[in-house]
């Protein structure tokens, strides 16, 4: 995997070698192996490579025979050797062995027909210099990120923000539209983000820039055609496609690791990697020193069980607080967990082993309905439906078992969860959850002020699509979580961001569209049986599984929230940015309603889970507004004396691996 920016002028003034290299500098993590560039009168490509497949060669930008189609990706094709064979078969002439090749020879071929092909996670720009146009495409499920950003006709665009604010020609400004869905859902929703004017390429959707405008189309979008019925040989089926989409995951010319958190999702990718693995397999995973939050030795158990050579780490509980200036950094987004600092932390650990790619069960959740969201959905209704049921406390307690903050919850906390949503809502599911944080009570006059009555919850409501109200409740429940959690946060936050911050790639074998439409089109009784989620999931999973592994052992990476900040040993920047002076300088927040919020969190009290989201909320926002806003971005450039590939509009300046 790789990062990727560019730049398209409306007019051929040019662009420059330093701002391309600014460019690539700024997200040089994301590869660390080599860089390249394009440079011409009206475009201008970077790309910063980590070698997976071709280690040797392979270096982008990649143009075609005569130069005329001019690539910079960040992809995983893994279907590519079946795309090489078919379009050599076309008349197409490969000169290297890297998979990104058959994006080049594919768009000659088919245009934007081509994206239905591809089986893989990628972000990816074609300068087309025979129409003069800019072709920028998305995966799927959005695996992997693609921000732009238009000034006055011209084009920037980069795996992350900062390439393009590296630019000096994009300003960073608050969006907030964008804070507001950020800190209400968890995540802005594609293509808003925090930053006004620069968006994000939504999941399956591809655009084309021309003469200083940009036409955006899906080619992908997620639908849930129930069946009535489970097909007979549904095991056998999901058996097919599971061992299918992992096979393919595991290529690549370095060796491949997993990650095991201990539960079902990772155990079984892990154990299938294993299987697939021609050399021992690497697992890794990473814990708390602190009993409550201490998975090790189930971790441990599972890797026993599987077969895999583990790696595991363990972070102190001021470790959260020493490293979220990093964390941040990276995610571009203010957050309202503390999640992807233990994700940070387990990249650092899998690349110190060696490792540059890992399996992960990353999307089971979701597309199974395995989530606590789904349940918790499920038993609202049934107790709205039988209203004298006394067994709502404890079914409540059953979904939230593992959930210290949650179970035992007071009786107003159950019926508050009752009186969030009527049933007919579209966003029933998740509505407790959106409320949950309580984040205008935080907000200043002045900033309310400035969302002029926005509400961000009718907009979301307002967008579902018209396929949306076809679907059940649960599958409705599952487009939300898809859309507002899974890639807006859990892949990027949570995962490329934390992963790639150390150049390591995850690979994600539940995401593969093939997997998702067959499970898309069970009766959602297949995958939720009263609060036993991933049922058909786990029927499967026997074959692979010894019975003594037990799927529900753990919680998956439970974090510290709040109270990782206020630590005898949390550093000095904490306090900094919870002065009332700098929260009235940034003038998002309230500065006595956060006092409050800070004092019973130094004092040790027991946050309820709202009140956790909305202290990490407003401290990440602070911080977030700081690095990005206040503060200048200055970047030094890569020298283009250094790069792998140079080229240019008319030959190749310098290039080691050119046509």
């Amino acid at each position: 995997m790789c990062g990727i920016a560019g730049i398209a002028r409306h007019a051929p003034a040019g662009v420059t070698l330093q701002s391309l290299g600014r460019m690539a500098a700024a997200i040089k993590h994301r590869g660390p192996d080599s860089y390249g560039f394009y440079a011409g009168r009206k475009v201008g490509l970077a790309h910063v490579r980590l070698s997976v497949v071709d280690v040797g060669g392979g270096g982008q930008p990649l143009t075609n025979e005569d130069g005329q189609i001019v690539l910079t990706s960040t992809c995983e094709v893994f279907n590519h050797p079946e795309l090489r064979h078919e379009l050599e078969g076309r008349g197409h002439v490969f000169r290297t062995g890297c998979h990104a090749e058959v994006l080049v020879h594919g768009y000659e071929e088919w245009g934007a027909d081509l994206l239905p092909r591809l089986d893989g996670q990628f972000a990816f720009a074609i300068y087309d210099r025979n129409r003069e146009t800019v072709f920028v495409a998305r995966d799927r499920f959005g695996v992997r990120p693609l921000f732009y950003a238009q000034r006055n006709g011209d084009f920037f665009f980069g795996s992350e923000i900062k390439a393009i604010l590296a630019t000096g020609e994009v300003d960073a400004a608050l969006d907030q539209r964008g804070l507001d869905e950020i800190l209400r859902f968890g995540a802005a929703r594609p293509p808003r983000t925090p930053f006004s004017g620069i968006a994000a390429l939504e999941p399956g959707t591809y655009g084309i820039w021309k003469d200083g405008a940009l036409w955006l189309r899906h080619y992908y979008e997620l639908d849930y055609p129930e069946s009535l019925e489970e097909p007979p040989d549904v095991i056998e089926q999901l058996d097919e496609i599971i061992l299918r989409s992992v096979g393919m995951r595991m290529r690549a010319d370095v060796p491949v690791g997993a990650y095991l958190s201990g539960g079902l999702d990772s155990s079984i990718t892990a154990s299938l990697a294993r299987s697939a693995s021609s050399d021992p397999l690497r697992s890794f995973s990473i814990t708390y020193a602190a009993p409550e939050f201490d998975e090790s030795r189930h971790q441990g158990e599972v890797a026993a069980a599987v077969g895999s050579l583990h790696t595991a780490g363990v972070m102190r509980m001021d470790t959260v607080a020493q490293s979220f200036p990093d964390v941040l950094w990276h995610t571009e987004t203010p957050l309202l967990r503390t999640a992807p600092a233990m994700m940070f932390h387990l990249a650092k650990l899998t690349k110190q082993a060696g490792i540059n790619v890992v399996i992960g069960g990353d999307g089971a959740d979701e597309i199974f309905l395995g989530n606590d969201v789904f349940k918790e959905a499920s038993v609202r209704r049934f107790c709205l439906r039988r209203p004298e049921s006394s067994a709502r406390r404890l079914l409540f307690d059953r979904i939230h078992r593992d959930d210290s903050q949650v179970l035992h919850a007071p009786e107003s906390w159950c019926r508050s969860l009752l009186e969030a949503a009527e049933p007919g809502d579209p966003l029933f599911s998740h509505l407790p959850r959106f409320l949950s944080s309580r984040i205008d009570d935080y907000y200043s006059p002045d900033f309310k002020a400035g969302l002029g009555g926005i509400d961000v919850i009718r907009e979301l409501r307002a967008s579902l699509p018209t396929r949306f109200f076809g679907w059940s409740p649960l599958n409705q429940a599952a487009y939300i979580e898809m859309t507002t959690r899974l890639s807006p946060y859990l892949l990027s936050s949570h995962g490329d961001r934390m992963m790639m911050a150390h150049g390591v790639e995850g690979r994600y074998p539940f995401l593969d569209h093939r997997l998702f439409e067959f499970a898309s089109a069970l009766p959602t009784g297949s995958r939720l049986r009263g609060l036993r989620g991933k049922e058909v999931l786990r029927r499967w999973a026997f074959r692979i599984l010894p019975r003594r592994i037990d799927a529900d052992g753990n919680t998956g990476y439970r974090v510290p929230e709040a109270q990782s900040f206020f630590l005898p040993t949390s550093p000095p920047w904490i306090g900094d940015h919870l002065s009332a002076e700098a929260l009235r300088r940034v003038g998002i927040f309230s500065a006595p309603a956060v006092a409050g919020l800070v004092r019973r969190s130094r004092a040790g009290s027991s946050l309820a889970l709202g009140e956790n989201q909305a202290m990490v909320g407003v401290l990440s926002t602070q911080l977030w507004h700081h690095q990005f806003v206040q503060t200048a971005l200055l970047i030094t450039p890569l020298p283009a004396s250094e790069a792998s590939v140079l080229l240019g509009d008319s030959v190749p300046i310098h290039s080691s691996s050119t046509f």
